[in-house]
C-alpha cells in the first residue's frame, strides 16, 4: 500500500476565489496536510498520507469539490488571465471574455485546453491539445489542435466566436476519440453543428518571448500586485490561509495561479500594503528572487527536477550567467511535458527491466529559442549531472551572442563626430532587485521627485518606482557620463 497519495484539484484558468481556496485548505489542514503546491497547469496539488485520505475525501465530497487522486484524467483549463492587467498588451481580451468562455465549460475536459492572449509571453500557447489564441479580430479566437501524445500542430480553418469556444471544444473532444486527421476532424465537427465563425486567413502572429518578472510587490495604475514564488515550490497552508483571510478582508475577489507554480494577487490597495508586508514577515516569506531562478519549469509530481534546477542555479550565481530571453524546462519522465526554450531531459544510462541505473542528461533547445516552438534541436547528449551546468552556461552564451549578432544587423551608426568628449563619473542610486536607476539629473516623475534632486535629499520613505524597494536597500554606483567639451 502507498504511504502517500497525490491529490489534485483543478483551478480552471488559474482563477480561484479566496473563500473557495480557504475552504479547500481548511479541509486539507484538518486532514493533516501542512503544505501544498501549484502545478504547471495552474492546479492545486497536495500530498496526503493514506491514513488521512479517506477523511479528506469524505469532506471534499460533502462540499462537492471535484478532485483526482494519483490520476490526471481531467487536465486543468489554463489561461493567460494571471497576467491580465499586470503584463497585458492585448487589445480586446479582458476579464469578462475569460469568464464568458469559462462559463461555457459545463463539463470537465479530458483534453488539455489553453486560453491565451496572443500579445503576451507569460503563459504557453501550444502545450494544450486545444489551444485557443485571441485573434486581432475582437471576440474571435484561433484554434490550434495538437492530438494527444503528438507533436503535430494544425490550425482550425476558421476563427471561433467567444460565445462558441466551450461548445466547439466539447464537440472536438467528442470527435477526436475516433478521428485524428485534420480534414476529417473538421468535417466531423462542422457537420450538423452551427458555430459563429470567420475565415482564418493567416497564421497567428506571436510575440518574441520575454518572461516578465513575476514576483514581489509591483505597481500598476493606482494599485499593486504581489507575486509569490517558493524555491522548493511548497506553500505552507498556514500562510495561504492568512493570504485568503486578508483577501477577504480587503475585498480582493480572486487569486491567480500561474504556470510557473507561483501565485499572483492583484488589486492591492496602497493602504493595505502594510498588512500584506506583515503577513509575509509573519511567515518569513522572501520575495525578489533573481530572475534566472524564476525562469524554470519542472514536472508536477517529482522533486528530482527541482533539485537539478537548484543545482544549476547555484552554478548560474557562481558564474554570473546571463539568461535573459530564455526559460528552462526539466523533464525526468519520458511522457511528461514541460515548457522551455532550453530543455534538459533525464534518461537512464543503463536499464535492467524496470530498474534504471545511473542517469544522464540530454540538452535541447527550441527553434529560434522560442519556448512555444514544437521543434527541438539537440545541443549535447549523455551528460553526467556534474557537467550539465557548464553546458547550459555555454548554451546561454551562444544564445546571447546570437542575439547580439542579430541586433547588429539593424543598428545604424551615426557619422563619427569630431568633437572632443570627456568622461565624468556620475553617481546614481540603483535598485538591487529590478536594477532601476535614480539619476538626480532626471529625478523621478512617478514619485513626484523633480529633476536636480540629489538622492541624499530624497524623503526617507522613498521607494523604487518600479518595484517599491525601500530607499535604504538601494545602492550607490558610478555610471559613465559623457559631456561634450
Amino acid at each position: 500500500m502507498r504511504d502517500y497519495y497525490t491529490l489534485k484539484i483543478n483551478v480552471p484558468a488559474g482563477i480561484v476565489a479566496p473563500g473557495a481556496l480557504q475552504q479547500v485548505l481548511s479541509l486539507a489542514y484538518d486532514a493533516g496536510v501542512r503544505t501544498v503546491r501549484f502545478g504547471a497547469r495552474q492546479q492545486l496539488l497536495m500530498t496526503v498520507h493514506y491514513e488521512d485520505m479517506r477523511f479528506l475525501e469524505k469532506d471534499l465530497k460533502a462540499h462537492q469539490i471535484a478532485y483526482e487522486v494519483n490520476t490526471d484524467q481531467f487536465p486543468n483549463i489554463i489561461s493567460s488571465y494571471c497576467g491580465e492587467d499586470v503584463f497585458r498588451t492585448g487589445a480586446w481580451l479582458r476579464e469578462s471574455e475569460y469568464h464568458t468562455v469559462l462559463d461555457q465549460f459545463d463539463y470537465q475536459p479530458r483534453l488539455k485546453v489553453n486560453l491565451s492572449d496572443s500579445n503576451q509571453s507569460f503563459t504557453p500557447f501550444f502545450t494544450g491539445n486545444l489551444n485557443f489564441i485571441a485573434s486581432p479580430e475582437p471576440h474571435f479566437w484561433y484554434l490550434y489542435i495538437r492530438p494527444k501524445q503528438s507533436n503535430t500542430l494544425f490550425r482550425w480553418p476558421e476563427l471561433i466566436y467567444t460565445n462558441d469556444v466551450g461548445r466547439l471544444a466539447k464537440a472536438v473532444e467528442e470527435v477526436m476519440a475516433d478521428v485524428q486527421q485534420e480534414d476529417e476532424l473538421y468535417r466531423a465537427v462542422a457537420t450538423n453543428r452551427r458555430f459563429i465563425t470567420q475565415p482564418a486567413r493567416q497564421e497567428v502572429e506571436l510575440p518574441e518571448f520575454s518572461l516578465p518578472y513575476y514576483e514581489g510587490f509591483n505597481r500598476y495604475g493606482q494599485r499593486s500586485w504581489l507575486g509569490l514564488y517558493r524555491r522548493d515550490e511548497q506553500f505552507s497552508i498556514a500562510f495561504l490561509l492568512d493570504v485568503c483571510a486578508l483577501c477577504l478582508k480587503t475585498r480582493i475577489g480572486e487569486l491567480c495561479v500561474t504556470p510557473w507554480k507561483s501565485l499572483i494577487i492583484k488589486g492591492i490597495g496602497e493602504k493595505d500594503r502594510v498588512a500584506w508586508s506583515y503577513v509575509l514577515g509573519k511567515h518569513s516569506i522572501n520575495v525578489r528572487h533573481a530572475a534566472n531562478e524564476l525562469a524554470w519549469q519542472t514536472e508536477d509530481h517529482t522533486d528530482e527536477g527541482t533539485r537539478l534546477k537548484n543545482y544549476i542555479i547555484r552554478n548560474f550565481e557562481k558564474n554570473d550567467t546571463r539568461t535573459f530571453g530564455l526559460c528552462f524546462g526539466i523533464q525526468t519522465r519520458p511522457k511528461s511535458e514541460v515548457f522551455g526554450s532550453v530543455l534538459i531531459r533525464q534518461r537512464p544510462l543503463l536499464q535492467i527491466g524496470q530498474l534504471a541505473l545511473l542517469s544522464v542528461y540530454d540538452v535541447y533547445y527550441t527553434e529560434n529559442f522560442n519556448p512555444n516552438s514544437r521543434t527541438y534541436h539537440l545541443f549535447e547528449k549523455g551528460l553526467f549531472k556534474l557537467h550539465v551546468p557548464n553546458q547550459i552556461n555555454r548554451l546561454c552564451r551562444q544564445f546571447s551572442t546570437r542575439r547580439l549578432q542579430e541586433g547588429a544587423d539593424v543598428v545604424r551608426l551615426e557619422p563619427e563626430k569630431t568633437e572632443v568628449t570627456t568622461e565624468l563619473p556620475v553617481r546614481v542610486l540603483q535598485c538591487p532587485h529590478c536594477f532601476t536607476v535614480y539619476d538626480e539629473q532626471y529625478g523621478d516623475s512617478l514619485n513626484d521627485i523633480p529633476a536636480g534632486t540629489p538622492f541624499q535629499k530624497l524623503p526617507s520613505d522613498y521607494t523604487c518606482p518600479t518595484c517599491d524597494t525601500p530607499k535604504a536597500e538601494m545602492r550607490e554606483m558610478e555610471m559613465e557620463h559623457r559631456v561634450q567639451s
